[in-house]
């Protein structure tokens, strides 16, 4: 769809500008690509437009006096120094002096774009949490605000706007019309923004919470929390990339918290890696990542976690690339290719493997060294074979398989399970052993305890109609036993301080 500008009441804006920038703004009939007006006292005023254009509005240098009669038509600045026009989406920002005098303003256009959020749209109905990154100016506010308006008025969903700076929701008692029904909460100073968010899951019952510009640890502790209630998140953060995210030590959390971990000699060995090695901590706070590249390009990556493990390891990752016009038509340039753990080892469908007490493995274009150094260290039962004939499992790499067409052939017409794997390493052929004989690690093991704990926690609230408490856990788990309850139909919290906290599960309906 093409996208429907509402440009914000451009005309209140230029009440409140100086009769000479007034007169230079009007002479420019369309708006549609003014983005910001610059006022610095001793400076020309100017005008800038999308594509890096900027205009000088006038030969007269900015005074002291314009800079008074811009601030005296609008609201008070709040303590980051932005103020707004009430029932507008324009932002107006303040530079100061050492004495607190104010020398510059900034004044932002606001607008509320429908259709703005089309090219994701798809992404949006999924209801998983999203954050958008990507440098300043590039609309991340204006694609939250849309978000705001469908999730609330299309999807039905109850949202709740945490607005810092008023910048989704404009300035004012009243909300803009273009966030629709989502509620807004204002937040009286930037520092309180984490208190904000969760006051709002606390009080509100939302079923989603959208934040702009998460920034500081305790907003990315209260993400996380807010995650671990089951609600989902709408959210933008500082950083470019997904990169700058890993590397940015306040807001990795965002995406599952980075760690440097020391492998034993053996393991070390298992995984051919160095023993100093990094790891993700657990689970990203955000399912998807919307990376903004520039106005009309946007990098999708829809496994935040699988991306976030193979660029700890070094590998590159291919995101879904989506370009859009201005007429709303998406293109998709590079498609990454989303592989589940069944999917990874992608079995062609034959019968499964006999059902022999042994299973007789033969390798294809496949270390046999290493397939035999696997079926030990993790102690499977299994052999390595010499002969097709002798096998009832065939496995080989994803290239060799690309490459040899009667060979895949031939092994479906001996009615043998074939599984590909990535490449011929270690780490590949362990993971490949581990899938088709169900060994899990230490810390699936865990999983599996923990939601085994909820479901008696439910059953025991159900017989009792009285809430019941889980054990403490850590916060990975107990958001395992939030979602776990949420798809059940039970309500939770989280009770306690670390490291005792715990979650707490109540009968049905209760608010």
């Amino acid at each position: 769809m093409a996208f429907n500008q509402i440009i914000d009441n451009i005309d209140l804006l230029l009440t409140i500008l100086p009769e000479v920038v007034k007169s230079a703004i009007t002479q420019y009939p369309d708006h549609t690509n003014l983005y910001e007006i610059v006022l610095d006292v001793g400076r020309y005023p100017e005008a800038r437009f999308k594509g890096n254009q900027i205009v000088r509005l006038s030969e007269n240098k900015i005074r002291y006096e314009d800079i008074d009669y811009v601030v005296s038509r609008i609201g008070f600045f709040t303590a980051d120094n932005r103020a707004g026009i009430e029932g507008t989406l324009h932002r107006i920002s303040a530079i100061r002096n050492r004495q607190g005098k104010i020398i510059g303003l900034t004044l932002r256009i606001g607008r509320a774009i429908q259709g703005t959020i089309e090219v994701i749209r798809d992404i949006v109905n999924l209801g998983k949490s999203i954050l958008v990154v990507g440098p300043p100016g590039m609309g991340k506010t204006t694609k939250l605000r849309e978000i705001s308006r469908v999730m609330s008025d299309e999807l039905k969903k109850r949202v709740i706007i945490v607005d810092t700076s008023n910048e989704i929701g404009g300035d004012g008692d009243i909300p803009h019309p273009g966030i629709g029904g989502a509620r807004r909460m204002q937040v009286s100073h930037p520092n309180r923004q984490h208190a904000v968010m969760i006051e709002a899951v606390e009080n509100h019952m939302p079923e989603v919470i959208v934040i702009d510009e998460i920034g500081t640890e305790e907003e990315a502790a209260a993400s996380r929390t807010i995650a671990e209630r089951g609600v989902t998140l709408v959210a933008t953060a500082h950083g470019n990339t997904i990169e700058n995210l890993m590397k940015n030590p306040t807001l990795s959390d965002l995406v599952g918290g980075i760690q440097s971990v020391t492998l034993s000699d053996e393991e070390a060995r298992r995984r051919g890696t160095q023993k100093a090695i990094l790891e993700r901590k657990g689970p990203p706070t955000f399912s998807i990542i919307v990376e903004m590249r520039d106005m009309h390009t946007l990098a999708i990556y829809k496994e935040v976690s699988d991306t976030i493990d193979k660029l700890l390891l070094g590998k590159k990752v291919s995101p879904e690339i989506r370009v859009f016009d201005e007429e709303g038509k998406v293109t998709v340039t590079q498609q990454e290719i989303e592989v589940s753990f069944e999917e990874e080892y992608r079995h062609y469908e034959t019968d499964k493997p006999k059902d022999e007490k042994v299973t007789a493995i033969f390798p294809y274009a496949v270390n046999r060294n290493r397939l035999e150094r696997a079926i030990h260290s993790i102690d499977v039962p299994a052999i390595v074979v010499n002969n097709l004939d002798e096998a009832n499992i065939v496995v080989t790499t994803k290239l060799q398989a690309k490459n040899d067409s009667r060979f895949v052939q031939k092994v479906a017409d001996m009615n043998l399970s074939l599984h590909v794997i990535k490449s011929n390493t270690s780490s590949q052929i362990t993971k490949f052993l581990r899938y088709i004989f169900k060994v899990y690690t230490d810390n699936e093991m865990k999983d599996e305890e923990a939601l085994r704990e909820i479901n008696d926690v439910i059953e025991n609230v159900i017989k009792t109609n009285k809430h019941k408490d889980a054990a403490p856990s850590s916060p990975y788990t107990r958001r395992l036993q939030h979602n776990f309850a949420a798809e059940k139909g039970f309500y939770t919290e989280t009770i306690g301080d670390e490291p005792n906290r715990f979650v707490r599960v109540y009968p049905e309906h209760t608010e």
